[in-house]
Order: structure tokens, then C-alpha cells, then sequence
């Protein structure tokens, strides 16, 4: 899989709406001040956990297993000689 800059552009775009613009909707009372920060945070940690996972699958830390039978089997059925 490779990395694309599209993907990061519409959920940052996204996530800045909900952190940025809809703090800015938020109705006047006692609890203005804390659902700003509250949205403002949830967008900001909600787009950095999808950052992160994103990123975590452009170079995989942990790969399938698999026994050399299979991989053998693989080569032969894809055409890719096996060098010994």
C-alpha cells in the first residue's frame, strides 16, 4: 500500500471542521467554554488516532507467517523462480 496525500487532506479537512468551525456554533450558556474544548480536542485526538493508524499501515510492523511450503507453493503457482 502506499501513501497517498489525499486520504490526510479530506480527514484533516474533516476533523478542522469539527475542531475549528463548529466550536464557533456552539450555543451561549454556563458551558460554552467546555464544549469548545471538547470539541476541540475530540476532533484533534479523533484525527490523530486515524493518523496514526494510517501511517501504521504503510510499513506493517508485524507480517503474515507463513510455513516455506506455502511459500514455495506461491513462488511455482506466481512464476517466480526460487533460488536455493
Amino acid at each position: 500500500m502506499g501513501a497517498s496525500a489525499v486520504p490526510v487532506l479530506i480527514f484533516t479537512i474533516l476533523w478542522g471542521i469539527v475542531g475549528i468551525a463548529l466550536p464557533c456554533f456552539v450555543p451561549t450558556g454556563p458551558n460554552r467554554g467546555i464544549l469548545q474544548v471538547v470539541l476541540i480536542l475530540t476532533a484533534f485526538t479523533c484525527w490523530l488516532f486515524w493518523l496514526c493508524c494510517y501511517m501504521a499501515q504503510m510499513n506493517p510492523l508485524i507480517g503474515p507467517k507463513l510455513s516455506n511450503a506455502t511459500i514455495l507453493m506461491m513462488a511455482r503457482e506466481w512464476g517466480t523462480p526460487m533460488e536455493s
